[in-house]
């Protein structure tokens, strides 16, 4: 599941057209509950990454995602870039000097997702990406210790995601700008989340392929 960090290229220019793909409905979602900007800045903060993916590619994966990470957190505004960069050099500090497995590529996203919930003083239930990522963690976790072959991880993995990102439409917002709105935020899902969604079941999609 983990492949090379010669498939980074690929996936940063698929990630890139996933987002741009989904705009018009990300910032639909983004106008009714943030600033209008999540997708500007997602498509910047990808841009910069599409100018660095040959590097990338050349590196091992922990100096790969200390690059993404660096490079999210000075080019994506808001506190998308934040929390992405933390995910990433959190990740990066894990993998450093260990061997890479699809259980040790696993235990480096849940301690990104921990690392992301400490940066963003938040968790599951408060309207975010984090209604995506960390069922989506938890679920990886799960299945790896039941020994679940690779596709069956990555179906669940996208089925995972859109019950995360779907259970955010009925939750009060208590994170950022949305959380001005309050009990006005029900009933909306939330952008952040959608865009995690999108960019997890592009990227299951593209492993399978390449399994």
């Amino acid at each position: 599941m983990v492949g090379k960090p010669e498939i980074l290229p690929d996936v940063i220019v698929l990630l890139h057209g996933t987002i741009s793909n989904n705009s018009d409905e990300l910032e639909e979602l983004d106008r009714i509950l943030g600033d209008g900007d999540h997708v500007v800045n997602l498509l910047r903060g990808l841009a910069v990454l599409q100018a660095k993916a040959d590097d990338l590619a050349r590196t091992d994966w922990s100096g790969a995602f200390q690059v993404i990470g660096l490079s999210l957190m000075s080019s994506v505004g808001g506190a998308s870039g934040s929390l992405y960069g933390t995910l990433f050099l959190k990740m990066s500090s894990v993998l450093k000097d260990n061997e890479l497995t699809t259980r040790g590529m696993a235990d480096a996203f849940n301690q990104g997702v921990d690392a992301m919930k400490a940066r963003g003083k938040s968790d599951v239930g408060e309207k975010t990406m984090l209604d995506v990522l960390v069922p989506v963690a938890q679920c990886l976790t799960q299945l790896l210790d039941e020994g679940a072959e690779r596709n069956v991880l990555l179906d669940a993995i996208a089925s995972v995601a859109l019950e995360g990102v779907e259970s955010t439409r009925n939750m009060v917002a208590t994170k950022g700008r949305a959380a001005y709105m309050g009990d006005r935020s029900v009933g909306h899902i939330d952008a952040g989340a959608k865009s995690s969604q999108v960019m997890l079941c592009a990227l299951t999609d593209f492993l399978v392929d390449e399994a």
